[in-house]
């Protein structure tokens, strides 16, 4: 077998793993919205989680963060807010604007399946040792990174 081949025989098995390593992230994805709430979509996880790591944030901004359409994310605040898990606060700046803000519910229920899927990577990633993990980090951020 010709190194070429051997690269492409590594690329095949890498995008089958890959494949299974993204369904096994969506259905913990899935997992983890419907234990904050059975009808919380999983994008409405992806928005919680952003506001839980930057605070209150403006729709626009949300979508461009999250490389959706405005109306996506206008469609899952309501949701949420029906939920009980975000709420609107108008911006001291522009009195026109809104922020979308965390509910304590959201953070009460986000802090509880958070500890859950620690747990979860703690027993699968912690037999690893430091070094395969920070080489392992280091691939998916080469995998993530600008493409030159």
């Amino acid at each position: 077998m010709t190194q070429d081949e051997r690269v492409a025989e590594a690329i095949r098995g890498l995008e089958e793993q890959m494949a299974i390593f993204a369904g096994t992230v969506r259905a913990n994805l899935r997992d983890s919205a419907a234990a904050i709430d059975p009808a919380l979509h999983p994008f409405g996880l992806k928005l919680l989680q952003l506001l839980r790591r930057g605070g209150p944030i403006h729709a626009g901004t949300a979508a461009e963060l999250l490389f959706v359409d405005k109306s996506v994310i206008s469609r899952q605040a309501r949701q949420l807010e029906d939920l009980g898990l975000t709420e609107t606060l108008v911006d001291p700046n522009d009195g026109r604007a809104r922020f979308l803000a965390l509910t304590p519910k959201a953070v009460e229920r986000m802090e509880t399946v958070s500890a859950a899927g620690k747990m979860l990577m703690h027993q699968v990633l912690g037999t690893w040792s430091a070094g395969d993990l920070e080489q392992f980090a280091g691939y998916l951020a080469r995998l993530s990174g600008p493409k030159t």
